[in-house]
């Protein structure tokens, strides 16, 4: 089939640009809060010419609820993602589409009002968050899946050092969110989800290294261009 053959896509407003000349090849990663799932994905999609595709803009909207009630929600749960938009939006990115995804204002828990950012898709989309392999919808879109597995000392240690230091949180409320939602989520969600990857990387290497251990799966697998 030509790319004047293409069946129209879902919506208008990914219609607007023209697909890219081949599919795109998609990656999901996946790992618990401080796995390094993060900092891979981003030196894949720089060493690859690619893009990092997270998933925290995909929230739901809490505006609906007084604010009291929107910051006792759990935000480590799956169900708290919009799957419906979130599925329909990679599946465009992965046949080379753009998107207008919504932007999450995490301050006040909604989305923000009359705002999108556009996305346009690339030869490699890296789909990465806590659940990019735990949603059966949007498994079959990828072409590599992968999991970082670390030890959980380890995500705690990391997450203590972001949130504190980038985030003015203090040391307390770090350790108190950890064990009341985000630990317990990441026993019963995130951490099962490696059943459904392809390959598990190590989180406790060194990024070269890690890095060097997804492009050799993906060489393997016929997923380089040429020269990468």
């Amino acid at each position: 089939m030509s790319v004047g053959d293409q069946p129209p896509v879902a919506s208008a407003s990914a219609s607007e640009a023209p697909l890219l000349p081949f599919p795109p090849t998609v990656l999901g990663i996946a790992g618990c809060s401080g796995s390094g799932k993060t900092t891979l994905a981003d030196e894949l999609a720089r060493t690859l010419g690619g893009m990092r595709f997270h998933l925290d803009d995909y929230y739901l909207d809490l505006g609906h609820l007084p604010l009291s009630e929107r910051v006792k929600r759990n935000f480590d749960d799956p169900a708290m993602i919009e799957l419906p938009l979130l599925a329909e939006h990679i599946r465009e990115l992965a046949r080379g589409d753009a998107i207008d995804r919504p932007v999450y204002d995490f301050a006040t828990y909604t989305r923000v009002a009359d705002r999108t950012e556009r996305v346009t898709s690339s030869k490699y989309v890296i789909v990465e968050g806590l659940f990019a392999l735990y949603y059966s919808e949007i498994l079959p879109v990828y072409q590599l899946r992968v999991y970082v597995d670390t030890p959980d000392p380890l995500c705690f240690e990391r997450r203590m050092k972001r949130d504190t230091e980038q985030r003015g949180r203090t040391a307390e409320s770090v350790a108190r969110q950890y064990e009341e939602t985000v630990r317990p989520s990441s026993i019963a969600f995130v951490r099962p989800s490696a059943a459904n990857a392809d390959l598990i990387i190590d989180g406790t290497g060194v990024l070269d290294w890690k890095v060097e251990r997804v492009l050799t799966e993906m060489r393997q697998r016929g997923l380089l261009a040429v020269g990468v």
